[in-house]
C-alpha cells in the first residue's frame, strides 16, 4: 500500500491494529487536522494508551505503520496484549 491514506481508511486501520481493544479517535474542529487515539480496555473502559498524529503520518502507510506498531509494542511492554495484526497490503 503505497497510495495516501484517506482519513477514514487511517482511522479503521487504526482500530483493527488495536483489537480486542477498542479505539476512540477524534480531531478537533478548528485544528491543524491532528487526529487522537485513545486505546480503552473493553472490560473496564479505561484507557490504556494514547498517541497522537499529524495528517502527515496518518495519510502515509508506513508511518502509520510505525506509529501503531510501536503503539503496540508499548502495550506488550505494559502486559497488554493486542490481537496479530498487519498492515494492509
Amino acid at each position: 500500500m503505497n497510495a495516501p491514506l484517506r482519513f477514514n481508511d487511517a482511522l479503521l486501520i487504526t482500530d483493527r491494529a488495536f483489537k480486542p481493544f477498542k479505539c476512540v479517535a477524534w480531531t478537533l474542529l478548528e485544528g491543524d487536522g491532528e487526529l487522537s487515539i485513545t486505546v480503552v480496555d473493553g472490560a473496564e473502559s479505561r484507557p490504556v494508551a494514547r498517541c497522537k498524529m499529524s495528517s502527515s503520518v496518518y495519510s502515509d502507510p508506513v508511518k502509520l505503520e510505525e506509529t501503531l506498531e510501536r503503539t503496540r509494542e508499548n502495550l506488550s511492554r505494559e502486559g497488554m496484549n493486542c490481537a496479530p495484526w498487519h498492515m494492509p497490503e
